[in-house]
């Protein structure tokens, strides 16, 4: 019995597919362990599944939305560590471009609005790979993020929003931003660059992690709690401003500040999971990691 998930951030659509795994739970061929509103509550469910004593707990499958705020199926399934991922299947109103990379992948996905017949077909492929080759899912899900991980490389940068700061940030003698303008309702609050841990860019829109400083006067809190703001800047207009010393581009879409890097996990296909200050998480690239150990002289 395939122990399922359901990830979407449409109440309704999740909702439909809950009915639609009704035959097969009464078949038991899946049973419906919970459903998650977002990738940060899908990512919380899964571990804490997996950290169940009981060896029969843990999620096999994740029928999961892609285009998600804050975190999309895809940067779900990259946080995961490869022995952590359940088996997928995607449910999306993708272009015909990126099915072709799904095909090609072989990793299954169902189109949006979802029929019976053809999330029957779905489980049954999975069930099928399950029994003859498990590490087959597993494989060709890796080519699926690299391939998205090689778009997101040439396309980030259109996708960027229209700085509207290009130079009007305060700046130390060497000509590095020193504080980075936030819009507020009723006002512009200024954040010095000391307490910024993370700037990352997803579906255009460009946000800032804060820590802010601790009670003994250190630039960056040890707490667990960052503080999310959007901004107006481009990261390209970042990466050119922020002090090179302190801040490093991992990901075309991620700018991290190198004294906020904890650990460094190894990822999958030669990349680094960041694990930065406030539990806050990065994936870096892949030839970005390289340049990151040169960096820090690993």
């Amino acid at each position: 019995m395939l122990r399922t998930l359901i990830v979407d951030d449409e109440a309704p659509a999740r909702q439909r597919l809950a009915r639609l795994l009704d035959p097969l739970a009464e078949d038991d061929r899946v049973e419906l362990v919970g459903q998650a509103d977002d990738g940060v509550e899908a990512l919380d469910v899964i571990r804490r599944e997996a950290a169940s004593d009981d060896r029969s707990e843990g999620v096999d499958l994740l029928l999961l939305d892609i285009r998600m705020p804050e975190m999309s199926g895809f940067d779900l399934i990259g946080r995961l560590a490869p022995e952590e991922r359940p088996d997928v299947i995607f449910t999306t109103a993708y272009d015909r471009y990126a099915l072709r990379a799904f095909e090609e992948n072989a990793v299954d996905y169902l189109l949006k609005p979802i029929k019976q017949e053809r999330l029957d077909e779905a489980v049954s492929r999975v069930e099928e790979l399950r029994q003859s080759r498990p590490a087959v899912s597993g494989e060709r899900l890796e080519k699926l993020l690299d391939w998205v991980d090689a778009q997101q490389e040439a396309q980030q940068k259109a996708d960027e929003p229209t700085g509207k700061h290009d130079g009007a940030a305060p700046t130390d003698g060497d000509g590095h931003v020193r504080q980075l303008s936030v819009s507020l309702r009723d006002r512009i609050r200024l954040i010095p660059t000391d307490h910024v841990v993370a700037i990352e860019i997803h579906e255009g829109i460009t946000r800032l992690f804060e820590s802010a400083p601790s009670s003994d006067g250190d630039d960056a809190s040890d707490g667990d709690t960052l503080h999310q703001h959007v901004i107006d800047y481009t990261l390209d207009t970042l990466e050119d401003r922020l002090d090179p010393s302190k801040f490093m581009r991992v990901h075309r879409s991620a700018i991290v500040r190198l004294d906020c890097i904890e650990e460094m996990v190894p990822w999958r296909s030669g990349r680094y999971k960041l694990l930065l200050k406030g539990n806050h998480e990065v994936v870096a690239s892949r030839d970005r990691s390289r340049r990151l150990r040169d960096r820090l002289m690993i």
